[in-house]
């Protein structure tokens, strides 16, 4: 083993280097969220790193290259991954909350917390390379070869944890992991381990576990209404037990978004916009089996379930882990034979499945920040074809109706338009139109019977309709998706 230490060395390093990357959307999603900014800013931060640790390692290494001096590189590292969680809470919680340009705050957050052990980490390739050249006359093919373990190292880093790792121990686990594995690489590089090696590494070991205890005890301390911190394949998902002056409320966010919530007191849901999902009713008289895209904390099935005794919904959530929480947390009952769940893509659903329904409520948007493929002139055709002869599309959309904030609600108008025999919007927290709220769009095929004696019942809710609106945005299709992250 002795003969490929380098090369073991090499491999890890690159794993753990593209480990960083994947978690540190993680850590970084509930403070700035997800978005193609966000993403951009962390793979661009790591890359310049990257690029700079190997240009200054491989400049350290010409002058002095040693097995031992990978060792201590290692163990710098180390130090470096293990106050990570100390640095989400006290330095990315507070820019966030400084900085409103979301691309400066996430590219300062990717520089403060991730710059250094990818810089470090970086420089392990090039003094490999000049190590191993002290052995070996063909620097070309020495170089292909430690490039290559670096890059097979990341490419199994990346399966592992996107696949395995991340959704199974979480990424609060995982960065433990990492730290102790460097500490593990570092002392298995290391040639001359004497007494006072021992005193070194038994004194950086103490002190990267006082750091990851420090971390949670901080986080913690600054986040006391976490109730529960996980990860799914998908997301990192908070549960918050979060009072106001009169009510007391277990959310559910997923990046910087609140996806549900209920009063813990009562059950009932928290999200005013849902309650106009129950529009259904008043606009065709005879539904009876729904489609909602979109689970979440399952808040409005679970109040489906209980209003509407005589029939069904089936609910078509992507996350699985969004389900186990709904059933621990939220109090969702998956043995109700009204009740059908599909853990798959919301669009893949809208293509292939082959079943009918009266209603299709559409709740996956967060924002401009919308999965695109749900917003196209593609997918609302499919949902349409999904409905029985006479039914209707509900969509929730956070837009305004007017001014700067409304391109959302213009083009999915427009869209909608193109599909659907009639289309509608109601507004569901204020009058003004130039306020940025929850929109409900409502796509109408046939002629669905309404039910005038649910008039006054729903006559609160008839009241926020916009009329006379206009749009001169274009149909978004599959090619042309101006909105989503």
């Amino acid at each position: 083993m002795k003969k490929y230490r380098l090369e073991i060395i090499v491999f890890f390093a690159g794993a753990i280097g593209m480990g960083l990357e994947l978690i540190a959307a993680r850590i970084l999603s509930p403070y700035v969220g997800s978005s193609n900014v966000v993403w951009t800013s962390i793979i661009g931060i790591i890359l310049a790193s990257m690029s700079l640790g190997y240009w200054i390692g491989g400049k350290r290494a010409d002058k002095n290259a040693t097995i031992d001096q990978i060792s201590d590189i290692l163990l710098i590292s180390a130090i470096f991954t293990s106050i990570i969680p100390i640095l989400e809470t006290l330095v990315v919680k507070q820019l966030a909350e400084m900085i409103e340009n979301l691309t400066i705050s996430a590219i300062l957050c990717a520089i403060i917390v991730f710059s250094i052990p990818s810089f470090i980490l970086a420089m392990i390739s090039p003094y490999a390379v000049k190590i191993k050249s002290k052995e070996e006359s063909e620097i070309g093919s020495l170089s292909g070869r430690i490039s290559s373990l670096s890059t097979i190292g990341s490419i199994i880093g990346t399966f592992s944890m996107g696949f395995l790792l991340i959704p199974n121990i979480g990424v609060t686990n995982i960065n433990i992991i990492i730290t102790l594995l460097l500490i593990v690489l570092s002392i298995f590089s290391k040639e001359k381990k004497n007494k006072k090696y021992l005193y070194v590494i038994i004194l950086n070991i103490s002190i990267v576990l006082i750091l990851i205890i420090l971390g949670k005890w901080i986080f913690k301390l600054n986040n006391p209404d976490i109730l529960l911190d996980t990860d799914s394949q998908y997301s990192r998902i908070w549960v918050k037990q979060i009072a106001t002056e009169k009510n007391t409320y277990k959310t559910l966010q997923v990046d910087t978004g609140l996806e549900s919530y209920i009063d813990i007191d009562t059950g009932e849901m928290g999200a005013k916009y849902l309650r106009f999902y129950d529009f259904f009713e008043y606009f065709n008289k005879n539904a009876k089996d729904t489609l909602l895209i979109g689970g979440a904390a399952y808040t409005y099935p679970i109040h489906y379930l209980d209003k509407f005794e005589n029939k069904t919904i089936d609910v078509v959530e992507i996350d699985e882990k969004m389900t186990e929480i709904a059933q621990n947390e939220f109090g969702l009952d998956t043995s109700n034979p009204r009740l059908n769940i599909y853990n798959q893509d919301g669009r893949s659903y809208l293509n292939y499945s082959e079943k009918k329904y009266d209603t299709i409520l559409i709740d996956a948007f967060k924002g401009m920040n919308a999965p695109f493929e749900l917003t196209t002139y593609q997918a609302l055709s499919n949902a349409k074809n999904l409905l029985n002869e006479n039914g209707i599309v509900l969509t929730n959309i956070i837009s305004s109706i007017e001014g700067e904030n409304s391109k959302f609600i213009q083009y999915e108008y427009a869209t909608y338009k193109a599909v659907f025999d009639d289309v509608k919007i109601f507004m569901v927290n204020s009058n003004d139109r130039e306020v940025e709220q929850n929109l409900i769009l409502m796509g109408i095929k046939g002629n669905p019977e309404i039910d005038d004696s649910k008039f006054e019942k729903y006559n609160n809710y008839l009241k926020m309709e916009v009329t006379n609106f206009e749009t001169n945005k274009k149909i978004v299709t599959d090619d042309f998706a101006p909105i989503g992250n």
